[in-house]
């Protein structure tokens, strides 16, 4: 979706399971243009009752209107991408448990 309340507003994700994959979708629905960063192995849904490989339903449905790149965090290569991309982002969105964004060098 190219217009909406949210056009014009960049969103970095960085999501797993539900809940914040939920949220990023309804933040594209509304216009923001979300990027997902997923592991090198890609988001685990990606092969949940995959008909198709890559886009399973579960995938499909939290992921709908969203870009993806798949960086590796734990590379140094990796995080530089990623500090360099957070300063085009207008909004970041983490849902890791405690700890895990400290460690990879993506928190505050």
């Amino acid at each position: 979706m190219t217009d909406g309340p949210l056009s014009g507003i960049r969103i970095l994700e960085f999501s797993q399971i539900v809940a914040m994959p939920f949220a990023g979708c309804i933040l594209s629905d509304l216009g923001a243009d979300v990027i997902k960063i997923e592991p090198l192995t890609g988001d685990p849904h990606r092969q949940l009752a995959a008909a198709v490989p890559g886009n399973g339903k579960r995938f499909q449905s939290l992921n709908r209107g969203k870009r993806s790149i798949a960086i590796d965090l734990k590379d140094p290569r990796g995080l530089d991408a990623v500090l360099r991309l957070i300063h085009e982002v207008d909004v970041v969105t983490i849902n890791f448990h405690g700890g895990v964004a400290e460690r990879l060098g993506i928190d505050y």
